[in-house]
């Protein structure tokens, strides 16, 4: 229905809409009073949602772009690992091929096979207790029904900075961006300071809902026993949820191990992408309190509204393919996690520059597949860096201020395979040796140099 709103709301509607200055706002109103033109047409304008246009743009695409802009290039960018699902995997896709029930919409739960065998797997190797399993397209589709079913809008949630940028295009995507409260960590160690969490918890408006990822997406770090059970403790006394991201759960190093808690107020997310090679077929699941132990028993049903409208079911061959993945086990998956231990060294090595002998600017290692870093004094414009090591040394990271923290860079080091992964380390440590020796004026100097090049003589190439 058209309507006739005052003057000042539709100056409001050009100003904070359309992008109109305040003088050229007030003119073209005024013109449009002289000439008899109905205020609502100022008003009517086709534009993208508020919650959309405040939410991050995704970095990961960004530097597949970076990537892709110069000839040559590796990445130490994107989270996924160098291999293959298991020949138990495909093979169990050859098999159902011919199921022509799999061409029907199936259960949101997930199917029958796989929810019993995810049950059994959490049971017995998680440690989790009195849960319900829903199956999702990848863990970022499993925060996103949790963050939709848990929160309103108007509720605050902590993330830990670092953290892990998806969690945080989920909470501005459905409206959440200005309760946000960001977590400190220890500016040694990395881990989530719970001192500060107890007290935020205990203040006059606490957070609803406490997120963590263990190990950490991009720190690497990986939170102890006691640790998760102090956040599970406080989140419990102040009546929070507490959402634990444990997506890189198998991907721990000498001797460390990664353990889960569960309770009435605990929400587990667990992804099948990294450990099992098998990224592209979109496959997560949620671990939540049944409706015996829950804080709210309507928990599961809720959830049920999300799942049926976003994916109504995750796609069931990629559920097939799990149910033949959980038989090749953790066996498989410690073989593969243990055939990284030279990327690891590799890439610790290429940050050496930044550790200046004591280790103190590198974080990470204990825990997931990234190493966490401290870009060199007078080097704090993290993103102009990500750009120099590309144009100069053919290397793209991801910058830490995609994390929350200007200043340092995310590096992963199960992309590649052990021969292209110690090429990118090499071509990693020159870059930042440079920046290490020259500071800033490294990248002025490429600046520069780019500037004085005369493009109309050189040949049409990728730089």
């Amino acid at each position: 229905m058209l309507f006739a709103p005052t003057l000042r709301s539709c100056q409001q509607v050009l100003l904070t809409h359309c992008g109109f200055k305040p003088q050229t706002a007030r003119s073209a109103l005024s013109r449009a009073s002289c000439h008899h033109i109905p205020c609502y047409c100022y008003t009517h304008t086709m534009s993208t949602s508020h919650r959309v246009k405040q939410t991050d743009a995704p970095i990961i695409v960004k530097t597949q772009k970076l990537t892709a802009s110069a000839k040559g290039v590796v990445s130490l960018a994107q989270g996924i690992v160098h291999w293959n699902p298991p020949q138990q995997a495909t093979d169990a896709v050859v098999e159902a091929a011919g199921d022509h029930t799999l061409n029907q919409y199936g259960s949101g739960a997930g199917l029958p096979d796989l929810v019993k065998a995810l049950e059994h797997k959490l049971a017995t190797e998680n440690g989790i207790t009195q849960f319900e399993v829903m199956v999702t397209a990848g863990a970022n589709q499993a925060f996103t029904n949790v963050v939709l079913t848990l929160l309103d809008s108007q509720d605050k949630v902590v993330l830990f900075k670092p953290y892990y940028f998806n969690h945080l295009m989920a909470v501005q995507m459905t409206g959440g961006a200005d309760n946000v409260v960001y977590g400190r960590c220890n500016p040694e160690s990395w881990h989530p300071d719970l001192n500060w969490l107890e007290g935020c918890l205990q203040s006059s408006n606490p957070p609803r809902m406490v997120v963590l990822v263990n190990p950490c997406n991009p720190t690497g770090v990986l939170m102890s026993k006691s640790e998760l059970q102090r956040a599970h403790k406080l989140c419990e006394q102040a009546g929070a949820w507490l959402i634990v991201d444990n997506t890189y759960e198998h991907f721990t190093y000498d001797g460390r191990q990664h353990t889960c808690v569960s309770g009435p107020h605990v929400v587990n997310i667990f992804s099948m992408s990294k450990a099992f090679g098998m990224m592209g077929w979109r496959l997560g699941y949620i671990a939540y309190p049944n409706a015996d132990l829950a804080a709210d028993s309507e928990v599961g049903f809720q959830m049920s509204k999300v799942q049926d409208t976003i994916p109504i079911c995750v796609t069931q061959m990629s559920q097939v393919a799990a149910v033949g993945a959980l038989d090749a086990g953790s066996p498989w998956i410690r073989e593969q996690v243990q055939g990284l231990s030279s990327n690891r060294e590799a890439i610790l090595d290429a940050l050496s520059p930044l550790a200046d002998g004591t280790n103190s600017g590198v974080a990470g290692g204990e825990g997931a597949i990234y190493f966490w870093a401290k870009l060199p004094q007078g080097c704090e414009d993290d993103e102009a860096v990500v750009s120099w090591l590309v144009k100069e040394h053919k290397v793209c990271v991801v910058p830490g201020t995609a994390c929350g923290c200007p200043g340092y860079v995310r590096v992963a080091f199960a992309n590649l395979e052990e021969g292209k992964c110690k090429q990118a380390a090499t071509q990693l440590k020159r870059g930042l040796q440079q920046l290490v020796d020259q500071g800033a004026a490294a990248l002025d100097r490429s600046t520069s140099a780019e500037k004085g090049v005369d493009r109309s003589a050189a040949p049409n190439e990728d730089l």
